[in-house]
């Protein structure tokens, strides 16, 4: 048996034990209430159910805490790690990101700018006051 025959048997165990039909239709709607990328189709849940594949990273994730499974209850060990890793990863880049939105806030350098020492302040006025004089003489 494979891989993919493991996480279909696995799957659908799942399912029934949680009280789901383990149909694509029932998959879908179940899987897309509680995915926030973009909701897949019974084709491709259907998939899921054949045998024919196992999703990606983070529908796996997605899938193990909707059903409050650990993701070796789905897959190997070996798939388990890399989805978690993935999963870590995008969750880094997500801070990453905030922490850039944060950094560029206008509010967030306004309270740094009150923050400083009055020399300082006074020096960053007149940097401010000689760029808007150069922009507003274009």
């Amino acid at each position: 048996m494979n891989e993919n025959e493991k996480f279909t048997q696995k799957l659908t165990a799942l399912l029934i034990e949680k009280g789901y039909e383990p149909k694509p239709s029932v998959l879908e709607r179940e899987f897309n209430l509680r995915y926030y990328g973009t909701p897949l189709t019974q084709q491709a849940v259907g998939k899921w159910l054949k045998g024919k594949s196992i999703p990606h990273s983070d529908k796996l994730c997605t899938l193990a805490e909707w059903l409050g499974v650990e993701l070796t209850n789905l897959v190997s060990e070996e798939r388990a790690y890399q989805a978690q890793k993935a999963k870590k990863k995008k969750e880094n880049k997500a801070n990453l990101s905030q922490a850039i939105s944060n950094y560029y806030d206008e509010d967030y350098l306004f309270r740094l700018f009150l923050n400083l020492p009055q020399e300082q302040k006074k020096a960053v006025r007149e940097v401010i006051m000689a760029m808007h004089k150069a922009y507003r003489a274009k």
